[in-house]
């Protein structure tokens, strides 16, 4: 019988806050209407910022909230060899490169470029990278690999596109501009995006198109800040033979200057509410999930 699979994957690099609540509670009350199964996901392949104390707090802050999972929790960092075999799909389509530039080079061409007129930028305001490294020549590439120097292994945008074709995917949310229903894919926004480096075999966006099909994910349900990454996991899936879930984009919740909630900005977390003595109710109502 088919059931329908849903996902919560937070990170553990800090404390949930209420735009993490939304997000746990919208997908375990959807899990609930639909009768189908509810997943939780530690997304934790950034070793340096993760920490076993946050994740203990992620099971504890959920608990508190009413929120149930199946076990077992899948750990990103125990599976660097699911996505170490992805990199090595895309590599004998010959579709990755090398590159190495270190982030103030980068930062430093970006600027020269922008004299000329401004360089063109992701949809999260990162510049596409230039693509100095496709002038490389293959013997130049090996030197440099084997000499050790960090790299980070690129996605030939262009080339990928081309193996590709056009690209769309069903949006039963809705987008930052309301978007919904289908919606063609545009990849080529992101350049040539990184998809791993030296030392890390993958990256936010391939670790996750990668764990949704090997999880079984029907129904990918996040915020709408991810809402323009769909187009990068949609290409990766097609290059991965990978099956495509729906995706539903949710609204975000926004601070009192109208921005997005964010750790990096200390953003109020649930374990702050709630030993100032909310509820999970509460919350609910903050977050306009109140019933």
């Amino acid at each position: 019988m088919y059931s329908r699979i849903l996902r919560f994957a937070p990170s553990p690099n800090g404390y949930l806050h209420l735009g993490h609540a939304y997000s746990a509670l919208l997908n375990h009350d959807m899990v609930r209407e639909l009768g189908g199964r509810f997943l939780l996901r530690i997304e934790d392949i950034d070793t340096e910022r993760c920490r076993p104390e946050y994740e203990a707090t992620i099971y504890e802050d959920l608990r508190w909230l009413g929120v149930s999972w199946e076990q077992p929790v899948r750990r990103q960092s125990e599976h660097f060899d699911d996505y170490a075999g992805a990199i090595a799909k895309l590599e004998a389509q010959g579709l990755l490169y090398p590159s190495f530039e270190s982030r103030s080079e980068l930062n430093a061409l970006v600027a020269d470029l922008d004299k000329r007129g401004r360089w063109p930028r992701d949809p999260d305001g990162v510049p596409l990278y230039p693509g100095r490294a496709r002038k490389l020549s293959a013997a130049e590439r090996e030197r440099r690999l084997q000499s050790g120097e960090p790299f980070a292994l690129r996605l030939a945008m262009d080339a990928a596109m081309a193996r590709a074709g056009a690209l769309s995917w069903t949006e039963t949310g809705a987008g930052p501009h309301g978007q919904s229903g289908l919606i063609n894919a545009a990849p080529q926004m992101w350049g040539d995006v990184v998809l791993a480096r030296k030392d890390s075999p993958t990256s936010y966006h391939l670790s996750a198109v990668v764990d949704d099909a090997l999880q079984g994910v029907t129904d990918v349900v996040r915020g709408q800040d991810l809402f323009w990454s769909t187009s990068i996991h949609r290409l990766l899936q097609m290059l991965l033979g990978l099956p495509e879930p729906s995706y539903h984009h949710h609204r975000l919740i926004l601070d009192d200057d109208g921005k997005k909630l964010s750790k990096s900005t200390k953003a109020t977390g649930l374990r702050e509410l709630r030993e100032a003595g909310s509820s999970p109710r509460d919350i609910r109502r903050m977050i306009g999930l109140g019933r």
